[in-house]
């Protein structure tokens, strides 16, 4: 028997410039070359890392970072961006509100609102360009076979949306199906059909449209795009704002990111004398790790190789610990055994690092680490 469902339709959505918003872009961008602040106890975590790093780099081997999305709201965008360019960084992931906040902040030039304040007047997350753009970002990236952060990457770049006719998705939808390749031409079929939708529900319209994004150059998500780095979203449904938004649609969601998971595995896959950089994520990034490892190995095993055993582990947050993650797995009465994140972690193999820090300490000395090399 179905059960009922909301519908969105219902929903007034606010222009996102409407919204007062607690952080501007100018405001908190953290300068790449300003002194760092002492990193205490973590330094020789750090500068561990910047060699693991070098070392990485010198071998072509890659070198990720998995981040939540505070450190977009702390303004470390402008670090992310310095790493791609000078070629430190060979990967970048997020969550869903990673990508949402860096869209907002290339987008309108600021970020975050007041939950309490808007959830009480029934307009927290409703805002209608934020789940607008992403959403047709997405459809529209679908289509083209393209991942979530990649799709949203290009809407910042190329500062436009351009929807195709209903009338060439119908053809499109027709010379797919009879395609004897049959999985692609499902999908193409799937992806056409739901920008179709959007059009018949008249949430889309078809042409050229002009989206000037005039912050993208503090953009980590256009960076990425710009320099041909993988920028991989791993979201959780119904966990972000935009999924308030009619042109939010799971199709388009799913296929997106599933593929960028799959970039992201791919990497994985090839992490031998590489480095991961896990900021600020304890649920996300080492959940998608641990299947990825799963899944390198895996194929590893029936070629006859050895799959993955030489590679570094660098994990900030904030929690506290007092056990040295290099020496393995804690005892269970061990209060450090609890710390889930790095547990999950430290049975991946490799070597295992953590810092607990501010992440913006942590990213601003592993930079000038990596520079003063």
């Amino acid at each position: 028997m179905p059960h009922p469902t909301f519908d969105r339709s219902r929903l007034e959505f606010l222009p996102v410039a409407d919204r007062d918003s607690k952080f501007r872009i100018d405001d908190i961008l953290v300068d790449p070359d300003a002194p760092p602040e002492d990193p205490g106890d973590s330094g020789p975590v750090i500068q561990r890392a910047a060699e693991r790093i070098r070392e990485a780099r010198d071998r072509g081997a890659p070198v990720a970072i998995c981040h939540g999305a505070h450190l977009i709201k702390n303004g470390l965008a402008s670090l992310l961006i310095r790493l791609v360019e000078e070629g430190w960084l060979t990967h970048v992931a997020t969550n869903g509100a990673g990508s949402i906040h860096d869209w907002e902040f290339g987008f309108l030039g600021r970020s975050c609102e007041d939950v309490r304040a808007y959830v009480s007047e029934g307009q927290f997350g409703i805002w209608d360009e934020t789940g607008g753009t992403i959403g047709t970002s997405l459809l529209l990236g679908a289509l083209d076979g393209m991942g979530y952060g990649e799709s949203v990457g290009r809407t910042m770049v190329e500062e436009k949306i351009v929807v195709p006719s209903a009338d060439g998705l119908r053809a499109r939808i027709t010379d797919a199906a009879s395609s004897p390749e049959t999985m692609p031409s499902f999908e193409t079929i799937a992806a056409a059909a739901d920008v179709l939708g959007a059009i018949d529900a008249g949430h889309l319209e078809s042409g050229e449209h002009a989206l000037p994004h005039p912050f993208s150059s503090r953009s980590i998500q256009a960076t990425c795009y710009r320099a041909g780095v993988p920028f991989t979203v791993h979201p959780g449904i119904g966990q972000d704002i935009i999924y308030t938004h009619p042109l939010f649609q799971g199709g388009a969601v799913g296929r997106t990111s599933l593929r960028d998971f799959l970039i992201y595995a791919d990497t994985i896959r090839r992490l031998e004398g590489g480095v991961y950089l896990s900021v600020g994520s304890s649920v996300m990034s080492p959940m998608i790790f641990e299947k990825s490892v799963s899944m390198a190995r895996n194929v590893a095993r029936q070629e006859g190789a050895a799959g993955l055993e030489s590679f570094s582990i660098v994990v900030n947050d904030l929690a506290e610990s007092t056990w040295d993650w290099s020496k393995g797995e804690p005892p269970i009465d061990d209060p450090a055994y609890y710390v889930r994140f790095c547990k999950s972690f430290s049975r991946m193999g490799g070597e295992l690092s953590y810092a607990g820090i501010d992440n913006r300490i942590f990213l601003t000395n592993l930079y000038h680490a990596l520079k003063s090399a």
